[in-house]
């Protein structure tokens, strides 16, 4: 079977990471090595890491100096510093795993195999739980893997150039997009999930302000505002009704009348706007009687 790593950034995880360190130790296949970098942590998550470095000796803590401020650009360095302790190492697959999620012990043996009978396949990963809840994937694309748990073929990895650090957010979506602009297959395997134990958004704002600053980051993470007005009519069927969805039509068009900087190059924001046209008109066929 194929070698993994894995790198966590965590950073003030003392709720969840017991739970994420429990779930790797206990899987079938374990990894070469699990480098969990502190980034900047104050509260108890390295003193929770350091209790199981000595029973499992292929988990590696590192830490980061602490920063002021919670930001994206951070994780990104974070998980790039962890990179370089094991980018030497033998392995043919790389996983980006958060600190606040917890899968079954068959969960990384599920996704090595997929690896190995499709050698076209550059990130895959599974649907998250997330307060009882699985997003619906009748309503989305399977071609993007959630940044909660992304695993990479070592190829494709070091062809994108990795993580790159945005502080606005995104670093996940930029990878996998990354991945199909370089020729690799990205896919979500429904199949099996893992839990996400924080909501998302949770850790920097209120839900309705989270779905404005959705819609902000689709904006300048190349959208095609066809798209963005589709996906926000679909929010508006979700809790809160109405509300969410406007938001995050909102903050799209925000961006767009502000002029928001687009992080990402212009070849990005092209192989994405044609990427959701073919797949509207896919969605339209399909949907004819």
């Amino acid at each position: 079977m194929y070698k993994y790593i894995l790198i966590t950034p965590a950073r003030d995880e003392e709720t969840f990471i017991e739970k994420t360190i429990k779930s790797v130790s206990g899987q079938t296949v374990l990894p070469v090595r699990w480098v969990i970098v502190s980034d900047g942590s104050t509260d108890h998550t390295d003193d929770i890491v350091k209790k199981y470095l000595k029973e499992y000796p292929w988990i590696e803590l590192m830490r980061m100096p602490e920063r002021a401020r919670r930001h994206f650009a951070g994780k990104a360095h974070a998980f790039n510093a962890g990179y370089e302790r094991v980018r030497n190492l033998e392995y043919d697959i790389i996983g980006n795993l958060d600190a606040d999620t917890s899968f079954d012990p068959e969960y990384f043996s599920f996704l090595l195999k997929k690896f190995e009978s499709d050698p076209k396949l550059g990130v895959g990963g599974t649907p998250f739980i997330e307060n009882g809840v699985q997003y619906d994937y009748r309503f989305s694309r399977k071609e993007h893997v959630s940044g909660q748990c992304q695993l990479f073929r070592r190829e494709c990895f070091e062809s994108i150039g990795g993580y790159i650090p945005l502080e606005k957010g995104s670093i996940d979506l930029v990878a996998v997009v990354t991945a199909r602009m370089k020729g690799w297959k990205t896919e979500t395997f429904t199949d099996k999930t893992y839990i996400h134990n924080r909501l998302m958004g949770s850790a920097y704002n209120h839900p309705i302000k989270s779905a404005f600053r959705m819609g902000y980051l689709n904006y300048i993470m190349g959208s095609h505002p066809v798209w963005q007005l589709l996906r926000s009519i679909y929010q508006m069927s979700r809790k809160p009704f109405i509300l969410k969805g406007s938001m995050f039509l909102a903050g799209y068009f925000w961006a767009m009348l502000t002029r928001a900087k687009i992080p990402v190059s212009r070849e990005f924001v092209r192989f994405r706007r044609k990427e959701q046209m073919r797949w509207l008109k896919e969605y339209f066929i399909r949907s004819l009687p």
